[in-house]
């Protein structure tokens, strides 16, 4: 990162224990890296995610989405939030709530989610059962813009995983995820840094690979 390049600042959104945050932070650490994480909101008060964010002296804040009438009373709040922490990007790392159109719309091109799927394949829930059921012999996860349909939006990132004869739904997360915590940092740099943009319904730049070489599975 140049000397002369501010730092983008980024907002976590999270609702449970926040793995892909902690992968953020770590990665923020970096001298050169182009982003700072500047806080980290939960929806739910109790996210063990928030516990230990603030055990790295982060800003942290609760909102209840329980104590709002509305999804639209909830996001103005979380709207409010991000805007007053001057976040210019948000990082969306197990944050499970769906989003208004409209709330999507204000920070359009500046917020990002990590699926734990080759999207568009087995978008929503249970997407490693999906994934197991579908007999496909790769997943992975990606690196997306959130648009208003859900995991639908501009790709920015993918990390290609192998599916064993004898996985679980739950041994296959967990090989997904750790593919994960590599990618979103990945991802987050490329946009931060301007390496990576969004041109229409695409995103160019940053479209290096680590391999030329097919990945076979079963190898062959």
């Amino acid at each position: 990162m140049s000397p002369m390049m501010a730092r983008k600042r980024v907002g976590i959104l999270i609702s449970g224990r926040g793995s892909n945050m902690m992968a953020l932070v770590e990665a923020a650490r970096a001298s050169d890296y182009p982003a700072e994480i500047v806080t980290v909101i939960s929806n739910r008060p109790d996210a063990a995610g928030l516990a230990w964010a603030a055990s790295q002296g982060l800003a942290t804040v609760a909102i209840d989405h329980k104590t709002f009438s509305s999804r639209e009373d909830f996001e103005s709040e979380l709207d409010r939030t991000l805007i007053a922490a001057g976040v210019e990007l948000v990082c969306c790392a197990g944050f499970m709530r769906l989003m208004t159109p409209g709330f999507v719309e204000r920070w359009q091109g500046r917020m990002l989610n990590i699926h734990p799927s080759l999207l568009p394949s087995f978008k929503g829930l249970d997407t490693h059962a999906q994934t197991l059921a579908a007999g496909v012999k790769i997943a992975g996860c990606t690196v997306h813009f959130v648009v208003p349909e859900m995991d639908s939006g501009p790709i920015i990132a993918q990390a290609a995983v192998p599916v064993a004869d004898d996985d679980t739904a739950d041994t296959l997360a967990a090989r997904i995820l750790a593919a994960e915590h590599k990618l979103y940092p990945h991802a987050l740099h490329l946009i931060a840094s301007g390496a990576a943009r969004l041109d229409g319904h695409r995103v160019s730049g940053g479209n290096s690979v680590n391999q030329a070489a097919a990945l076979f599975s079963p190898r062959c």
